[in-house]
């Protein structure tokens, strides 16, 4: 079958230019046939007039909850948000119940997803048996299940030995390995950056508890050659720690949210968890530094942390609540509204940042619209603006701080594989 996309503006990742053209793809084959005007005819037409073709969006830090956690998301609710937010591939973290330390509950994600989900989903498998921080798991079972990488995000591995033996079997096999940098002897039990929690009265948790774990396995990669990939970086030493490790020539990426983007710790007015967050809102200084870490490449893409909570948990207040916000279905126009617009960011350096990075880091295909390549796309009206609505989204969590900010740039239609699985004209509807 063949799908055509008609009346679309491409946009160049190298000069920015847009070029009226139209795409034809093989929907059965999940490849694009041809680009340009006056293509030949198709047994289904999209008319995406007026917005811009970019490549389908790749998220690397997804939380979908499930199994384990389905009254927070499901793989389906979930997967239908990333297709609202413009992604055609996410990878989803393994801290769920139980957690995604062995290859058949890998594989079970997978089937699941390719059952009910609407974008490609690559589950990461964990470092740790249970999570638990005592002994590695089969890095080589989870790789042939599925796993494009391993981590133990929610918790970082403390044991510096038992971090340093997973490297070096995941060196082995070029897995790359994503850190939660958290050092629980300096963390302890602390809820929000040292000025806002004494401000609200709950316990600290310091930046020096991520940083110093960065440190740490950067060094070890550096040490063992792994791939290291360094998961919602937050604190000004952390960005200061990356640069130097690439200039050192490390195998290192990392990865910031939308939120530590645009919010620090000046935000919280009270005790609303909706602004607890794991790693911390920080302070305005390390704002600052992370984004212009963000702009000048050190860190190399943006990644949601994508992670929903029922009303419930997260009204019992900043002590009680669960960390997370989500954020998959707003990335991009928040991003773009705030960055693009105002010239900090150039339009092509947002959507590197967003596909064609992560697609290299992680060694996914997609991250540029060619002929030959993946039908994945994701169309996107510049001039459409509204407030942020929590009530619009397909995710199951309402849990997001940015509720209510007028933004510019929403996805209009999401192509994976030739397949659409967003496809929203109309102003009035969702997402």
């Amino acid at each position: 079958m063949r799908r055509k996309l008609v009346g679309g503006r491409l946009l160049d990742l190298v000069d920015g230019s847009l070029t009226a053209v139209d795409v034809l793809v093989d929907a059965d084959a999940g490849t694009v046939l041809a680009i340009g005007r006056e293509l030949p005819e198709a047994d289904e037409q999209h008319d995406v007039r007026g917005a811009v073709l970019l490549p389908g969006f790749i998220d690397v830090h997804v939380h979908l909850r499930e199994p384990g956690f389905e009254h927070k998301e499901t793989i389906a609710t979930g997967t239908a948000a990333a297709a609202a937010g413009g992604f055609s591939q996410i990878a989803c973290m393994p801290n769920t119940n139980p957690p995604l330390d062995e290859a058949e509950h890998v594989e079970w994600v997978r089937r699941q997803a390719a059952a009910s989900g609407r974008t490609r989903v690559w589950p990461m498998g964990c470092i740790t048996r249970g999570q638990q921080g005592r002994s590695l798991t089969d890095f080589a079972a989870l790789r042939e299940a599925g796993a494009i990488a391993l981590s133990d995000d929610g918790k970082g591995v403390q044991d510096g030995g038992l971090m340093r033996e997973a490297m070096l079997r995941a060196a082995a096999l070029d897995l790359p390995i994503a850190i939660h940098a958290e050092d629980e002897t300096l963390a302890r039990t602390g809820v929000l950056n040292p000025p806002a929690a004494r401000r609200l009265g709950v316990e600290p948790q310091p930046g020096e508890s991520e940083s110093a774990m960065i440190a740490r396995d950067i060094l070890l990669a550096e040490q063992t050659g792994a791939r290291l990939h360094i998961c919602h970086v937050s604190v000004e030493p952390a960005v200061a720690l990356i640069r130097w490790a690439k200039a050192r020539g490390v195998r290192v990426t990392a990865e910031v949210t939308p939120h530590h983007l645009l919010l620090s710790e000046d935000a919280i007015d009270g005790d609303d968890a909706v602004y607890k967050v794991n790693p911390p809102l920080r302070s305005e200084a390390d704002r600052q530094a992370c984004l212009e870490g963000f702009l000048d490449g050190t860190l190399d893409m943006a990644a949601t942390d994508h992670a929903p909570h029922s009303s419930e948990e997260k009204a019992a207040g900043l002590a009680a609540a669960p960390f997370g916000m989500v954020g998959i279905e707003t990335i991009f126009p928040l991003l773009y509204t705030h960055l693009v617009v105002p010239g900090l960011l150039t339009f092509p350096q947002l959507v590197q940042r967003m596909s064609t990075r992560p697609a290299a880091a992680f060694g996914l295909s997609g991250g540029v619209i060619r002929v030959g390549g993946p039908a994945d796309i994701t169309a996107v009206q510049l001039e459409r603006e509204r407030p942020i609505d929590p009530a619009r989204f397909y995710s199951k969590g309402r849990n997001t701080p940015f509720a209510g900010w007028p933004v510019t740039g929403w996805p209009v239609l999401t192509m994976v594989g030739g397949r659409i699985v967003l496809c929203d004209r109309e102003e009035g509807g969702r997402p």
